[in-house]
């Protein structure tokens, strides 16, 4: 199995496809989703609230089918399998502000706030939780503080929880990724690795690039 996790930036062209389809994933945990995006051979489930005009805070792509679930907070989405809970969430960010949908004066608070209620909504098994988390789990923090590291290091570890991409690199020369997949700890990854978000003929086609792991079952 491969599980993709990629911040859109809201856009949606045909190159957007051709990459996706070019990744092979079986499931995507997509954030700032464009209402234009549409994939032959996957179902999408997004979240109900908007991030901007026609961009949804979350998605989740998958070639098997989906039931979806409540939103967990409105800046995530979430969806059963079978055998699997996948959930793709955006994390506040240093700038984002305390309005909708985030609660807090402080990121710290922000941060903690979001978490409080994923926590409270994402199994402790089967799980697969990723997007645009908005911090690096070490080393130098440059989207998110210190504080909301912390949190969401917290989280993880009571939930003994492994995130492969932590140790992957930003786009940014000297940081590291703030775009993950966690597993709970029932799940067994086999390679992580991270993509060059761009077209061939080298054009960017999001400020993120994109990370992948691949699972040992189907």
């Amino acid at each position: 199995m491969r599980i993709g996790t990629w911040n859109l930036e809201g856009r949606w062209t045909d190159a957007h496809r051709l990459l996706i389809e070019a990744m092979d994933c079986d499931i995507w945990l997509l954030t700032e989703v464009s209402e234009r995006l549409s994939m032959d051979g996957y179902h999408l489930h997004r979240s109900k609230a908007l991030m901007a005009q026609k961009r949804h805070w979350a998605g989740i792509l998958s070639r098997r089918p989906l039931i979806p679930m409540p939103d967990p907070h409105p800046a995530s989405a979430m969806a059963q399998m079978t055998d699997l809970t996948v959930c793709s969430s955006i994390l506040p960010w240093k700038g984002s502000g305390g309005h909708a949908p985030w609660i807090g004066a402080r990121h710290v608070d922000r941060t903690e706030a979001t978490l409080i209620d994923l926590d409270r909504a994402l199994p402790r098994s089967a799980l697969v939780w990723g997007g645009d988390w908005n911090h690096a789990l070490s080393g130098k923090e440059w989207a998110g503080s210190i504080g909301g590291r912390r949190h969401v290091l917290d989280l993880l570890e009571g939930r003994g929880m492994q995130v492969p991409t932590a140790d992957l690199a930003h786009r940014i020369d000297g940081l590291l990724s703030i775009d993950h997949i966690g597993l709970s700890g029932d799940l067994a990854c086999q390679q992580a690795t991270r993509f060059i978000a761009q077209d061939p003929d080298g054009r960017r086609l999001s400020d993120h690039d994109g990370y992948l792991l691949a699972l040992p079952h189907a």
